[in-house]
């Protein structure tokens, strides 16, 4: 007996290793659980085990994960990363409860338990039933229960654990022990280590690398192109270069309703090069031509005018300004660029459709015609369907996309006027998703123009942002005009580049403290443009060029908000799985600034939760400081009113 024994404590050891690849002798992938790990050279082993508790390798559905054997916790405990990364059963918890012992100073909730099946090396299998935590010590932590139900015999002085299994008696090594005799061995040239480890490595002034991780997005493969194809084919009469007819008169059309005792405009038309003219006649005769359009008696007209399309081709508009002005408004709303983003997470099939002359699909309110009637050097005109430069157009158009697409916005697509993004977890689901859409445009009559649109990419354009399975990041055409953007000689063109840096401000760390300099020149009597301005300026580029990809908010997933304050500015940053959603930062005032740092922390704080209280608001969440006296705050005895409205708003 005492031979086997020692057999299989060599065979242990020879399986028992420091590279994770050939640890305990376990084949296959290394679970990734985090998006984000580091590489660095690996620490000299310590052979003693006299501060060590004991840590392994194990194998979980064919995935290397930690396992560490701890005699203190009274439950066995796996990684809620582990069980989503590896899509485990799981099941409810019949004693929900929380813990403070994982994370210090936080408690976490308790709701789901887990039956996880794991082996080590060969020669051990088992199955134990855990409680789900968010953890990152370890994959697997089995406690008293596993000693108890295995009758594990712990060996304090060489940090092993004995049991008897199949009629054997197996001791179980740490992850160290198998390498105490190899210390002339070649040590790997990179190693992953945890935050932990960072953070030991980083005091030994060591050479840090990141490598992050990201999802790959899936890809068509031939059949899949033919299967969008032939759906492509199947409503082939949706797609068109130009609008030929008249659109059907819907229910809904495009009324122009006059402000009451108003004078109607009749303005003289515009005078246009020769060539100008040419191309302008030439629009009308086309409009003619497909009855868009109709000669007109009305006692009000505007001019026309061209403007240039990006392809180089002209487009006829309304120089509709005195009309507009006496026309009542409508306040249909426009959707936030934000929220529509947020509907794209867990996407990773896209398309993009535009309709084809969008606004010429509508028809104007019969009877309504002769108010957008509009003078040429031909004569006068009035138009059939909606023109351009009608100030109620926008509203019109996004009233028929929220009308036509309801049963599918926010499932399935989102639309901001003719933009209309189609998003899937799958090809499978995509194509599904794409057919019930044209099902929808074929009723109502609504084409698309084919050069405009781009079916399944995993990569798409939307709304000068470029959105893929990784997140949403920066526009590079954006950016490229930024990064080369000359210096400013003028007012107008500081609040022009202010205006394209702040549009991508989210991607920006401490934002508002970055261009304070360029925000203090545009408050000046006259223009001054210093070397401060000019670092701000070089900075503001350098961050753009180097803009990190924002994560999509998950509401399933918890999130984290970190806060910080300097004496000009805050800085706040909302993440998930270590990812960044959003930043935000708000330079302070004059009064603010004059606030203690207590204050200027609590502020950030407050401003934080409020800047994100619709992804916050109703589900758990980890704030963090580095102001430690904040940690206080519900136990001062004496507050000011000030402090007094803050913390009921935090409460």
């Amino acid at each position: 007996m005492d031979g086997e024994i020692e057999e299989d404590v060599e065979l242990l050891e020879a399986e028992l290793e420091t590279e994770v690849e050939d640890v305990i002798g376990d084949e296959g992938e290394p679970v990734v659980c985090v998006l984000e790990k580091l590489l660095l050279a690996p620490r000299k082993q310590v052979s003693s085990q006299r501060h060590s508790i004991f840590k392994t390798k194990c194998t979980i559905a064919d995935k290397v994960c930690d396992l560490l054997i701890d005699s203190g916790c009274t439950k066995n405990v796996v990684s809620r990363a582990l069980v989503q990364a590896l899509q485990l059963k799981t099941s409810k918890h019949s004693q929900p409860y929380k813990i403070s012992w994982v994370k210090k100073g936080m408690e976490i909730s308790v709701t789901d338990i887990c039956r996880v099946q794991f082996s080590i090396g060969k020669h051990y299998t088992c199955e134990v039933l855990c409680d789900i935590v968010e953890m990152d010590v370890c994959h697997l932590i089995l406690g008293r229960p596993w000693q108890f139900d295995v009758g594990a015999i712990y060996d304090g002085r060489a940090n092993t654990y004995t049991l008897k299994w199949k009629n054997k008696r197996l001791r179980l090594l740490p992850h160290s022990a198998g390498t105490g005799d190899k210390s002339e061995s070649v040590p790997p040239a990179l190693h992953m280590v945890n935050g932990n480890g960072l953070i030991a490595s980083w005091k030994e002034n060591t050479i840090l690398f990141a490598l992050v991780l990201r999802e790959a997005a899936p890809s068509c493969e031939a059949g899949d192109r033919s299967a969008i194809g032939k759906l492509q084919e199947q409503f082939q009469d949706l797609f068109s270069e130009e609008v030929t007819t008249l659109p059907p008169l819907r229910s809904l059309q495009h009324q122009i309703d006059l402000v009451p005792g108003s004078t109607l405009p009749n303005l003289p038309h515009y005078r246009l090069s020769p060539k100008e003219h040419q191309v302008l006649q030439q629009i009308v005769d086309d409009l003619l031509k497909n009855n868009l359009i109709q000669p007109s008696l009305s006692p009000c007209a505007v001019p026309a005018l061209l403007v240039p399309k990006k392809d180089g081709s002209w487009r006829m508009c309304m120089d509709s300004r005195a009309f507009n002005k006496i026309t009542v408004k409508f306040r249909f709303p426009v959707p936030r660029v934000d929220e529509l983003l947020e509907k794209l997470s867990g996407a990773a099939i896209f398309s993009k459709l535009d309709l084809r002359s969008g606004y010429h699909q509508i028809r104007i309110r019969l009877g309504d015609e002769w108010k957008t009637a509009f003078k040429t050097r031909h004569g006068l005109y009035e138009w059939k369907v909606i023109p351009f430069g009608l100030c109620n157009a926008p509203s019109t158009f996004m009233r028929l996309m929220t009308e036509v697409l309801k049963p599918f916005l926010n499932i399935s697509c989102v639309a901001y006027f003719d933009d209309i993004l189609v998003f899937s977890p799958s090809l499978a689901d995509h194509l599904k998703h794409l057919t019930d859409i044209f099902n929808v445009m074929r009723q109502n009559q609504l084409y698309l123009n084919p050069s405009k649109c781009d079916f399944t990419v995993t990569t798409v354009h939307f709304l000068g942002f470029v959105v893929s399975v990784a997140g949403v990041q920066v526009d590079r055409r954006k950016i490229d005009a930024i990064a080369s953007w000359p210096t400013p000689k003028t007012f107008t063109d500081v609040r022009s580049f202010h205006g394209l840096a702040n549009f991508y401000h989210r991607f920006i760390k401490n934002f508002s403290s970055v261009m304070a300099p360029i925000t203090d020149c545009l408050k000046m009597k006259q223009f001054h443009w210093s070397e401060e301005q000019d670092r701000s300026f070089e900075e503001i580029k350098q961050a753009l060029s180097t803009a990190p990809v924002l994560a999509l908010p998950n509401f399933n997933k918890p999130f984290h908000v970190d806060t910080d304050a300097s004496s000009i500015c805050i800085g706040v940053v909302l993440c998930q799985e270590n990812r960044p959603v959003e930043f935000f930062s708000e330079k302070l005032c004059p009064f603010r600034q004059k606030w203690s740092v207590y204050e200027q922390e609590l502020y950030a704080v407050v401003r934080a939760l409020k800047q994100w209280e619709p992804y916050l608001l109703h589900q758990e969440f980890i704030l963090c400081s580095d102001h430690r006296a904040l940690q206080f705050i519900n136990k001062q005895k004496h507050i000011n009113r000030m402090h007094a409205r803050w913390v009921l708003f935090l409460q």
